[in-house]
């Protein structure tokens, strides 16, 4: 275990030396491809920060003015037979968004319902099943320019539900 901890504290700055190592064998100019990179990486930071603080934005709204709430009092008696809590609507909805707000609602659920219970279990399971969607989407289209996503939202939407429901399948199992 010792020799592991060692190597894994070692990771970073092997791997950055025989970056610069390769680099000079390659005689390249290692300091302006690092200049030129971290300006793209700059750049595209600019382009995706409008979309960014429009998501964050949007899920600040949704879970202030308490629609996340009470979409899920709406829906409880629909979703009883399905073994799926109501509590977890909120959750599903905003890790869709924000992995940090969703985080943010775990803590939450795990002050109410305890991290052992079946809602704990099932909001940990959908948090480390899903995407974020939109966020994924939004940054990674816009950076690669990408002008028709075509089917990755619809097949996007299939993979959340379908880690929904094996997330609620299993906790129900435990």
């Amino acid at each position: 275990m010792r020799i592991l901890l060692f190597l894994s504290d070692l990771m970073i700055p092997l791997l950055f030396f025989y970056i610069v190592g390769f680099g000079l064998l390659m005689k390249k100019d290692i300091y302006n491809d690092f200049v030129t990179g971290a300006f793209d990486g700059l750049k595209i930071v600019v382009k995706i920060m409008p979309t960014l603080i429009g998501l964050m934005t949007g899920v600040g709204i949704l879970r202030a003015s308490g629609f996340l709430d009470a979409l899920a009092s709406l829906l409880e008696n629909l979703l009883k037979p399905t073994g799926f809590p109501s509590a977890l609507v909120p959750l599903s909805i905003v890790k869709m968004f924000s992995s940090g707000a969703a985080t943010s609602l775990l803590l939450d659920l795990y002050k109410q319902h305890g991290p052992d219970s079946t809602i704990g279990l099932t909001a940990s399971l959908i948090l480390s099943s899903t995407e974020t969607i939109f966020y994924t989407l939004s940054v990674y289209y816009i950076a690669a320019k990408v002008q028709n996503p075509r089917y990755t939202l619809p097949g996007a939407l299939l993979a959340t539900l379908s880690g929904i429901i094996a997330s609620t399948v299993i906790a129900n199992l435990m």
